[in-house]
């Protein structure tokens, strides 16, 4: 499976995706398909750790595009689930406009500080 994620370095190996009822649910109430929400993993994605909210499992935030380009805001955990990595998404939801304007622009001081 072919997914990025650069904050974890090259050597993690993700073999797919983790739902039930209750991600799936949650996910879909905030209007995305899993098919959306997996698209946004196999395009670059900036993670970030969710120290505050990961007391039983580590959490991480996400912002990337859909396939279709559209931004979306994302919190997951990994599962090792018989011997492989999962992605496990906890919810997911669409970016507002001035979510979205804000992080282009966090994004474009980073890389200017970095040289990019």
């Amino acid at each position: 499976m072919d997914v990025q994620l650069p904050s974890f370095g090259s050597g993690l190996v993700v073999a797919g995706f983790d739902w039930d009822h209750g991600n799936r649910d949650k996910c879909q109430t905030h209007g995305l398909s899993l098919a959306a929400v997996e698209s946004a993993f196999r395009g670059p994605l900036a993670v970030f750790p969710d120290p505050v909210h990961s007391a039983a499992e580590e959490r991480f935030k996400a912002i990337g595009r859909t396939g279709q380009g559209r931004w979306v805001f994302i919190v997951f955990t990994l599962r090792a689930l018989g011997g492989a990595t999962f992605i496990r998404p906890i919810s997911a939801r669409y970016m507002h406009r001035r979510e979205v304007e804000h992080y282009e622009t966090q994004a474009a001081e980073a890389a200017e500080r970095s040289g990019g």
